[in-house]
């Protein structure tokens, strides 16, 4: 089994929108995924496996991103619950990482939900710090709201 990383486009957004629904309570639509895809700056990367030389890809994953301004920003990093903890975020997040370098971005950042452990765990282990928070950012599906963290990572030359 093979794990790869590719981009994303207009041909990919029925598959990165079953993914952003498999992964999260509130998901984003291919309509609305592919508006983000039209801004400047927007990008998506998308984990695949394929079990062997004949077989067709499985999506797994995906991570959407937008650089500007020397910055970049994920928007979203959805992998597929069942294929969590088995490097598919990490492949994501180093391939977006080098992305955003080669775009210009001297630092990266984002949002992540005050009481999502594995993924600040994720991100902290490739050098994302806290640098604020969101106060009620998120809205649960109970309709309670939860705290965002924005963390960011400055993109040295060399990234992960």
């Amino acid at each position: 089994m093979t794990l790869s990383v590719k981009a994303a486009g207009f041909a990919h957004l029925d598959a990165l929108a079953a993914l952003h629904e498999a992964a999260f309570d509130d998901p984003w639509s291919a309509v609305a995924l592919g508006e983000l895809l039209i801004t400047p700056g927007a990008f998506a990367l998308l984990a695949e496996r394929k079990r062997s030389r004949e077989a067709l890809p499985e999506p797994l994953g995906f991570i959407f991103c937008r650089a500007g301004g020397g910055e970049c920003e994920i928007l979203t990093l959805a992998v597929l619950p069942a294929e969590r903890r088995r490097g598919v975020a990490t492949a994501l997040l180093g391939s977006a990482l080098r992305e955003a370098a080669a775009r210009g971005s001297g630092a990266i950042f984002l949002e992540v939900a005050a009481d999502n452990h594995a993924a600040r765990a994720l991100y902290e282990r490739h050098g994302f710090a806290v640098v604020g928070r969101r106060a009620a950012y998120y809205r649960h599906e109970s309709g309670a709201y939860r705290d965002a963290l924005v963390m960011r990572r400055a993109l040295p030359h060399a990234t992960i």
